[in-house]
């Protein structure tokens, strides 16, 4: 009778393990931002213009994890920003 007890308190602790672990995953999600209307005002694109980097621009802040992007003070509310992208506010000093 012993032997069943704990048969049963594993199952049922695996089974809140697999009910946990997708409940869990879902939750610490995080979601990336973007401000599309403003991207799309100030002519942002993922890509270079003319040797001009959002990585060159003093407004440019790089993610400290994912140095490939990063947030823009031009573009509040956006952490999506392309280290290599470019819009028409690039300013170097």
């Amino acid at each position: 009778m012993s032997t069943d007890l704990t048969r049963r308190k594993l199952c049922q602790s695996v089974s809140a393990v697999f009910i946990t672990l997708p409940v869990l995953s879902i939750c610490s999600t995080v979601h990336a931002k973007t401000n599309l209307p403003l991207r799309d005002q100030l002519k942002y694109q993922d890509t270079p213009k003319d040797g001009m980097s959002c990585t060159s621009c003093v407004e440019f802040s790089a993610d400290q994890k994912n140095q490939s992007s990063g947030t823009c003070k031009v573009i509040p509310g956006d952490d999506e920003i392309s280290a290599n992208g470019y819009c028409n506010v690039w300013n170097t000093m």
